[in-house]
């Protein structure tokens, strides 16, 4: 079980930080820039889910290699030939973008709650639920913000919501179905969610719509 989770955890790394270093890619950012934004989406989250579950130091520090590979993928987006990639085909870094923004947070939505539930078997649903959730958005958020942009979570297709679901799901299913295919359909329900929304353009109501 320990390994399944260690290789979620890195998948999930990679994606995010992929996606932080391609919204500083948008944004003319240095290589400092996207090095530090691909760190930030991928290790935001989990940092917020430490906090909330006293869990310090976070584990971002205890163990350096989440950090690690997420510098490293976002060294490697910024490679010249890749970053001309991205930076030339617009179409291309949006689908890179979304892509790897609802595979993160499919997998850390799902992390939240086995992170949770290594600290306690008591916690009730509302906090497994609202952990799963925070680790899900909270390094997406911080990307956003340091960014300059719009939170994602509030302006695009379903996506909170998306890890609300998910983040039910895998709390719901954890006893009765065992951790590891709890994680499995919390996961595949947040990406399904967010595909499915995008190819329908589903979005909840918007201040100014009528």
């Amino acid at each position: 079980m320990q390994t399944f989770v260690f290789i979620l955890e890195i998948i999930g790394t990679i994606a995010f930080a992929i996606s932080g270093a391609m919204t500083a890619l948008k944004k003319n950012m240095d290589i400092f820039g996207v090095a530090i934004l691909g760190l930030t989406t991928a290790v935001g989250g989990g940092a917020l889910r430490d906090i909330i579950l006293g869990i310090t130091p976070p584990t971002m520090f205890t163990k350096p290699v989440y950090a690690a590979v997420a510098v490293c993928v976002s060294i490697i987006i910024f490679i010249p030939a890749i970053r001309r990639l991205f930076m030339h085909n617009h179409l291309l870094h949006d689908l890179m973008l979304f892509v790897m923004d609802s595979l993160g947070l499919g997998i850390f939505t799902v992390m939240g709650i086995s992170t949770a539930y290594s600290v306690s078997e008591e916690f009730n649903l509302f906090l497994l639920v609202f952990v799963g959730v925070i680790t899900g958005v909270g390094g997406g958020l911080m990307r956003d913000m340091m960014a300059g942009n719009t939170p994602y979570i509030f302006v695009k297709h379903i996506y909170a919501c998306a890890s609300l679901a998910g983040a039910l799901v895998c709390a719901l299913l954890w006893k009765p179905s065992g951790a590891a295919m709890a994680m499995f359909a919390g996961a595949v329900v947040v990406i399904v969610i967010r595909f499915l929304a995008a190819h329908f353009k589903w979005s909840l109501p918007k201040a100014g719509e009528s």
